[in-house]
């Protein structure tokens, strides 16, 4: 067991490791919806008299889901690293900060995409 009493909450190695997971689970949801809008809006001829430039369902799904599954795998992930960290005595904090930043996202995410679902 750790004892939680005494952090340690500088680790140079940790917080590299952590910064660069989060930083690329981040790309990855934004590289998610880049070609969800780019998918979408190439057939943008076909959708002038919509609300949303993307008015075709399966787009509309990709744009509004995929990018919040992808943090929420990811927040996940960081929360096992989280586990796996703390279990090995190590600086477990900076992982948990990763997990919530990358839950924070996914819910802000979701609560803009919601109006893409709601027309």
């Amino acid at each position: 067991m750790s004892n939680d009493v005494e952090k340690r909450w500088n680790d140079p190695q940790e917080m590299r490791r952590a910064t660069i997971y989060a930083g690329s689970v981040i790309i990855v949801a934004a590289v998610a919806a880049t070609v969800a809008v780019v998918l979408g809006s190439s057939q943008a001829d076909a959708c002038r008299d919509a609300a949303f430039r993307i008015c075709k369902d399966p787009e509309r799904l990709l744009i509004a889901i995929a990018p919040p599954t992808i943090l929420l795998l990811g927040g996940i992930g960081a929360f096992v690293n989280t586990y796996r960290v703390w279990k090995a005595g190590g600086v477990w904090p900076i992982w948990q900060g990763a997990g919530w930043l990358l839950f924070a996202l996914m819910l802000v995410y979701f609560t803009m995409s919601g109006s893409v679902l709601a027309s």
